[in-house]
């Protein structure tokens, strides 16, 4: 028997090799993830779809049925609709206040080669190391009769009066874009990948003047990180609570505080579960039209065939 004979007579019968697939590693290395969702998302959610489902009685008496009265009802008062109505007209007004406040701030701090810009862009974010319930308290003290501004005013002799810039809706505006402000920030110094300086040199070099510039280049290259502040602080104002809440005095009237409302104070738990079911469904169709957003403007820069990609 020659040596190869032997060897290949000695050679342990080695089968098929299976590989692993990574679907069950992936799945347990996302199982806890995935029951902390269950947990502290989708359970509660399921919980107040159902509450809005049942319906109110007398001394917040909880009748346990499946019904649509409770939506019939609040879909069909103009008290509510109203609340519908500010909560998305102060959506909108925050959104388009803190864009036009944080837009210049950011294009800044993305073009910038300052050795300081990371100092710059930390103290952009800054006042989010602060309690928005502190920074709201402190807009109290500035925008009330007694505050900072109607001090000054008067103080100058520009104002006879004080102006009325708390417990109303201008007061709510003005401090939530400030509150609002370095999340518009981060989310355009993030979105602002397309914003090449060689684009405004080469546009500039053939004679194109700085509006020009800025309305044909700079801009359409940082849409994306505008349409991505805008929905973050869209959302962010139609959820916000403390603000309308100590800002307006009581006379602002949104739908976060009148879901809080209606669950402590009227103890009407079912008209509570249909005005978040009525915030969700709001959310959702913000979230739409955003991507309809992004898709239109991803369709402008790779062309249709990019976007039916």
């Amino acid at each position: 028997m020659t040596a190869g004979a032997a060897g290949a007579v000695a050679a342990p019968a080695v089968g098929p090799v299976r590989p692993r697939g990574p679907g069950r590693h992936a799945l347990a290395l996302l199982a806890p993830g995935i029951v902390a969702l269950l947990l502290t998302y989708a359970m509660p959610l399921v919980w107040v779809l159902r509450m809005s489902l049942n319906e109110s009685g007398e001394g917040g008496l909880i009748r346990q049925t499946v019904s649509f009265a409770t939506f019939a009802d609040v879909l069909s008062s103009a008290h509510w609709w109203n609340v519908i109505g500010q909560t998305v007209e102060l959506g909108v007004l925050v959104t388009v206040c803190t864009l036009v406040v944080s837009y210049p701030l950011a294009l800044f701090l993305a073009r910038t080669t300052s050795r300081w810009r990371g100092l710059l862009v930390a103290l952009a974010v800054t006042p989010l190391l602060i309690s928005s319930v502190a920074r709201t308290f402190g807009w109290m003290a500035i925008l009330g009769n007694q505050g900072l501004i109607n001090k000054t005013l008067t103080g100058l002799g520009l104002t006879l009066e004080p102006l009325q810039l708390a417990n109303n809706l201008t007061g709510v505006v003005i401090a939530s874009t400030e509150i609002y402000m370095p999340f518009a920030i981060l989310a355009m110094i993030s979105g602002f990948g397309r914003l090449d300086p060689e684009l405004e040199h080469a546009a500039a070099s053939l004679g194109a003047p700085r509006r020009t510039v800025f309305r044909r280049v700079v801009l359409p290259l940082t849409l994306p990180g505008v349409l991505t502040a805008a929905l973050m602080v869209f959302v962010l104002s139609l959820s916000g609570y403390v603000t309308p809440r100590l800002i307006g005095g009581g006379r602002v009237f949104v739908l976060a505080t009148e879901i809080y409302d209606q669950a402590t104070t009227a103890l009407d738990w079912p008209v509570a579960a249909v005005l978040s079911v009525l915030l969700l469904a709001l959310f959702g169709v913000v979230i739409a039209v955003y991507l309809r957003a992004q898709k239109v403007l991803e369709a402008r820069f790779t062309g249709p065939q990019g976007a039916r990609s």
